[in-house]
């Protein structure tokens, strides 16, 4: 896979490269979009393969029979995560932000509270707005340039209505790998407290190479019985435009309740997003993602070197995900005046950590999947545009 070669997006109904002008007033002809969390690289080719097998049969009718499909996500949880997948039921939603809000739309109810570690993924926050459900933000500490948990401050912040905790591992937006021993603090934070653990793996497969991810039924199995896993390999092979992802519990009752809720809502996937997850969950997708992996982390250190270089900008340290998480603080500049400088003087468009809530004030996302050229090319227009701090 040729991860270098450069791939028009512009007019392709893109979401990240045909929305920059609307949404930041940046210009899609010399912009640099940064922002969505999708890849600049097409998926494995098996994937594409799959794809093309269907065309070519040429009827598209309801999909059925979902064992292939199901066998291969017990192949790939079990050789890439030691996780054995047992009878645990596995749902098929319409991507992961569907899954997580259908969980909370199941397991919860008007007025109970759900805590989230933040700063945190964004869109979760504008779901959960959109809930009558209050939302409970416990900050994570910033340690140097890493996320650290801290539960004896969390224990104090409880007010008896929290219903739920909602983690994302590993953490979007900072990237932090947690280590089993903090996994296990999350679980017997759940445990003790009576909350249902709503784990978000949607980047567990995108782990730096020196880091190892563990999951979270593995590392504390003890919680398991009010453990959903959330995951999906559309992020990690640039397929998220299939929708398709994955609600996994090991609890049998909280499973019969979450099916009465996706029967009850009419939620079903698509097929062309089985074919291809059923295709990426394959010993030759496991070879493009160990490539994908070295050549993202090659992409990092560019990057983050690069960005450490302007005075008072400092990228954190990432250990998965392909996201660059640069807090601005250091430069004395307000929200606004960075902004500027980004989005009017670089022409690039990124994720603005105030959307993510406590703690992610004064930093932006970028997104540096793509190819390296843009990533030298992103890093030369930020400097630019903070030349007069060098």
């Amino acid at each position: 896979m040729d991860f270098d070669e450069v791939i028009e997006r512009r007019n392709t109904h893109s979401s990240k490269w045909d929305e920059t002008e609307e949404r930041y007033g940046v210009s899609k002809g010399d912009g640099l979009p940064m922002w969505v969390a999708d890849m600049d690289f097409r998926p494995p080719v098996n994937i594409q393969k799959a794809l093309e097998k269907s065309l070519q049969h040429g009827i598209y009718g309801y999909y059925g029979d979902f064992e292939e499909y199901k066998t291969s996500i017990k192949w790939w949880m079990k050789n890439r995560h030691s996780w054995d997948i047992g009878n645990s039921a596995i749902f098929t939603t319409n991507g992961l932000v569907n899954g997580m809000a259908l969980c909370v739309d199941t397991f919860t109810e008007s007025n109970d509270e759900i805590i989230m570690f933040t700063p945190m993924y964004y869109t979760f926050f504008r779901v959960l707005n959109a809930t009558d459900r209050v939302v409970r933000e416990f900050t994570l500490n910033l340690d140097g340039d890493r996320y650290t948990l801290d539960f004896s401050e969390y224990k104090k912040q409880l007010t008896g209505k929290e219903k739920m905790l909602i983690f994302c591992s590993p953490h979007n937006p900072g990237g932090r790998v947690w280590s089993k021993s903090e996994l296990r603090q999350v679980a017997s934070f759940c445990i003790e407290n009576n909350l249902i653990l709503i784990c978000d793996e949607v980047h567990h497969d995108l782990i730096m190479p020196e880091n190892t991810h563990s999951v979270m039924a593995v590392a504390a199995p003890e919680v398991n019985d009010r453990l959903i896993m959330l995951t999906a390999n559309t992020k990690t092979f640039n397929i998220a435009g299939a929708h398709t992802g994955n609600v996994i519990i090991n609890n049998p009752e909280l499973a019969a309740k979450f099916e009465i809720r996706m029967v009850a809502l009419g939620i079903s996937p698509n097929s062309f997003g089985i074919h291809m997850a059923t295709a990426g969950y394959s010993p030759e997708s496991a070879k493009w993602l160990d490539d994908l992996m070295i050549y993202i982390r090659s992409n990092m250190d560019i990057f983050n070197k690069g960005v450490n270089k302007i005075p008072g900008c400092k990228a954190m340290s990432i250990e998965g995900t392909y996201l660059a998480w640069v807090d601005f603080s250091g430069t004395g500049m307000s929200k606004a005046e960075v902004k500027d400088r980004i989005e009017k003087e670089a022409k690039i468009t990124s994720n603005y950590g105030s959307d993510m809530g406590k703690g992610g004030e004064t930093f932006l996302r970028f997104n540096i999947a793509t190819p390296r050229s843009r990533v030298i090319e992103a890093v030369k227009r930020m400097q630019n545009a903070f030349k007069d701090l060098q």
